[in-house]
């Protein structure tokens, strides 16, 4: 896997400046670089808005190398072609109101489940139906827990309809069903290696039997084992709508996060699946709603 962000060697990062960050990024060239540092000293003004004053570095170029400074990874978008989809947000966008809004859910997560003292790292996203959203969720939610300085392990467990390789930008040979089947072990895992902390397991070739290689033990050994390497681990799955698999790996890992999407799951729906799930002796850890409308403005008389 190609990524074009360009990871900063030698001295620490937080003990690096702006402008070298930036030079090394390619963002910014040493005679700029020059002249943004004469003109922050004559105006007393720091680095950042002397840049910006000049005209050669945007709010942006400036937000990115303090991600930089305090590692807090994320990508910048190229103009050409970018290394992962425009669907993981909290790579490219990491200070919108869509990401603030993941970080809301993560730390509720924080709060009400995640615990490696009490074994608590493994949470499956689940959903009643398709094309709710789920797979965007997961690994949007897997990327801001890396963020935080969590080894995270995204795995996509839809065997029918995978999708995190498709938006990670990874080959799919290999992955949970190669996993599952025997095939193969640790070396299925992949390093994104621009964003620190964060792993991803793909689906593999998609199986003829995909409930049946979930129903062998050796997903139970495979938790075992990432359980001991992860902070946090998010499995993404195919929707109950196609099949039992999602409640299989949920009754597995003993806890779900429940997805629906305004205007498309019925409420009936997932009430049901939520019971079922409960009944199942899982923890729903909570629910979010997607694509919630904005409230109509009133117009005043």
């Amino acid at each position: 896997m190609k990524m074009t962000v360009s990871v900063a060697t030698g001295a620490p990062r937080a003990n690096r400046s702006i402008g070298a960050i930036l030079m090394d990024s390619g963002v910014l060239t040493p005679e700029n670089a020059e002249r943004i540092i004469l003109f922050q000293k004559e105006n007393d003004i720091r680095f950042g808005e002397a840049a910006i004053r000049l005209g050669m570095l945007t709010e942006a170029d400036i937000q990115y190398a303090l991600s930089r400074q305090f590692s807090y990874a994320y990508l910048r978008a190229s103009a050409e072609k970018k290394s992962l989809s425009d669907e993981l947000v909290a790579a490219y966008q990491p200070f919108s109101p869509r990401v603030e809004q993941l970080r809301a859910i993560r730390s509720q997560l924080m709060l009400r489940w995640f615990d490696k003292t009490e074994q608590r790292q493994v949470l499956t996203v689940v959903a009643a139906d398709a094309r709710v959203g789920r797979s965007y969720l997961a690994a949007n939610l897997a990327i801001i827990f890396s963020q935080l300085g969590e080894r995270t392990l995204l795995i996509d467990a839809d065997m029918r309809n995978p999708r995190q390789h498709e938006m990670f930008l990874l080959q799919n040979k290999v992955g949970l069903s190669t996993v599952l089947a025997g095939r193969s072990r640790d070396e299925a895992i992949i390093r994104i290696t621009d964003l620190a902390g964060l792993y991803v397991l793909p689906s593999g070739p998609i199986p003829p039997n995909p409930l049946e290689l979930l129903s062998k033990m050796n997903l139970d050994e495979f938790l075992i084992h990432a359980r001991a390497s992860f902070d946090v681990i998010i499995i993404d799955t195919p929707s109950l709508s196609v099949g039992e698999d999602a409640a299989m790996i949920a009754a597995r890992t003993g806890s779900v996060l429940a997805l629906a999407r305004a205007g498309k799951t019925r409420i009936s729906a997932f009430n049901d699946m939520v019971q079922g799930l409960i009944e199942s002796g899982v923890a729903v850890v909570g629910s979010v709603l997607n694509d919630v409308p904005e409230p109509k403005q009133v117009k005043k008389k």
